[in-house]
């Protein structure tokens, strides 16, 4: 079920009424294929589509359809969208096929404005007809590489909705060189529009880290808690009964360059962690960070029917500042 915003553009909704959510899923790249020297569990699609239940995730991005509904996952899809016209069809298909929404890495990155006008029109267009949410994914080689074009995106199209891969930009664009904070105000649009998430952490030279059992003392996590955090609010303050964000676990293998190889004893090379485990502790983060969101919401809410007009002038930045 979907729900239309203002624009028409839907919104994922469940059809339940209850308070909008987060519903922590996981991305079948962070399911499928684990090492076996791992904690990852073993077995076929059904196998690992139960365990990946049992260990709290709702759904299962790429998942089988008919699997996941028999066993009550949700499920959702994702695609590349390289010309305008390759829009319509996608969302065609994954419409018939049940899938709550999709992802797209939309380009090459080297369209101009009129250009990445076109796909953003036909990616809208083909969402609205189909009533598919489709989220522009943030992504290297793609319009949405850097934070200066997505943001005047959004601004030309502001019923745009984003799925946020924050490792991208974090590590790609260095975004700690500089002032961090004043990155993160400049990004309000983005956060704001911000409906599904791929959740990975990177460091300023590495975009997905094994962040130990906690992630408790690493500035870099602490970073993309805030930008979580921001993304979880932007998502609450339009949200309607039923709506939930999708936040999906996508630690990927070292065939496609993601996750980080170390020297075994015996000489092998193997991953650096436990893509799994840390899978687990995502959700575990993402669920505090909606819960600072929803404090925030919530104090936003109350201050403006108690506190009456902010005062004039200049705005005060918070006197701390970030560190890499």
């Amino acid at each position: 079920m979907t729900t239309p915003t203002a624009t028409g553009i839907p919104t994922t909704n469940d059809g339940s009424g209850r308070a909008p959510r987060l519903r922590v899923d996981i991305n079948a790249g962070n399911l499928f294929g684990l090492p076996a020297y791992t904690s990852a569990p073993r077995g076929d699609e059904r196998a690992l589509l139960s365990a990946a239940k049992a260990a709290g995730f709702e759904g299962v991005q790429g998942g089988n359809p008919a699997l996941c509904r028999e066993l009550g996952l949700g499920f959702t899809t994702g695609g590349r969208v390289n010309l305008p016209a390759e829009a319509e069809p996608h969302a065609a298909q994954a419409a018939a096929a049940g899938y709550a929404c999709s992802t797209l890495h939309v380009g090459w990155g080297h369209e101009d404005d009129d250009a990445i006008a076109r796909l953003v029109e036909a990616i809208l267009d083909a969402s609205r007809k189909h009533r598919l949410p489709i989220y522009i994914e943030t992504h290297r080689a793609t319009i949405t590489q850097d934070t200066w074009r997505t943001v005047q995106m959004v601004k030309r199209f502001p019923e745009v909705r984003i799925n946020a891969d924050f490792s991208h930009w974090y590590t790609g664009l260095e975004m700690v060189y500089g002032d961090f904070a004043a990155k993160l105000d400049f990004l309000a649009p983005v956060f704001e529009r911000v409906r599904f998430m791929h959740g990975r952490i990177g460091d300023p030279g590495c975009m997905q880290r094994d962040i130990g059992a906690t992630g408790e003392g690493l500035t870099y996590v602490e970073h993309f808690k805030e930008m979580w955090t921001r993304s979880f609010v932007g998502f609450l303050k339009t949200a309607k009964p039923g709506d939930y964000l999708s936040f999906n676990p996508e630690l990927l293998p070292p065939g496609i360059y993601y996750a980080r190889l170390k020297r075994a004893a015996d000489g092998s090379e193997i991953e650096e962690g436990d893509r799994w485990q840390q899978a687990i502790l995502y959700g575990t983060i993402a669920r505090a960070c909606f819960a600072e969101a929803q404090k925030r919401v919530g104090a936003t809410a109350t201050a403006r029917y108690t506190a009456g007009p902010a005062p004039s002038g200049r705005r005060t930045r918070r006197s701390s500042r970030y560190s890499s």
